[in-house]
């Protein structure tokens, strides 16, 4: 990580797979903190790299769509929820298109999936539990 050692840069750790604020180091470690805030996590500095302004772009997002309660991980393919007809439609139609190779036909079926499921069967409202 030559040349970035400024608190606050946003780099990439390609062990973790994702992009971080550097916050400083400890020991032989840098340390990490997730775009958006969270948990901070260790490094090897001599691994982690400036972040791309792509990369960036994409953690800022990320991170602005668990405020906002966007429940989602794109990395997963979406879940049917179970008894649902339509979830089943678009689960099979994924199975189909992955069984021949088709990866554009399979990932229009995991957005329509994720859009379905968005629409029609939202995730229950989290509640305050402190007094």
């Amino acid at each position: 990580m030559a040349g970035h050692r400024e608190c606050g840069g946003f780099v990439y750790d390609p062990v973790a797979r994702r992009v971080g604020e550097y916050r400083g180091e400890a020991g032989p470690y840098a340390m990490l903190r997730p775009v958006g805030g969270g948990r901070e996590w260790q490094a090897d500095p001599e691994r982690v790299r400036p972040a791309t302004a792509a990369e960036r772009l994409s953690a800022g997002v990320r991170a602005a769509n668990e405020r906002a309660g966007v429940e989602y991980e794109m990395s997963r393919p979406p879940e049917p929820v179970p008894g649902c007809v339509e979830c089943a439609e678009l689960a099979a139609r994924r199975a189909a298109a992955r069984a021949r190779f088709d990866w554009s036909a399979e990932t229009d079926a995991n957005v329509l999936l994720r859009r379905h499921r968005t629409e029609h069967h939202p995730p229950a409202p989290v509640t305050s539990t402190s007094p």
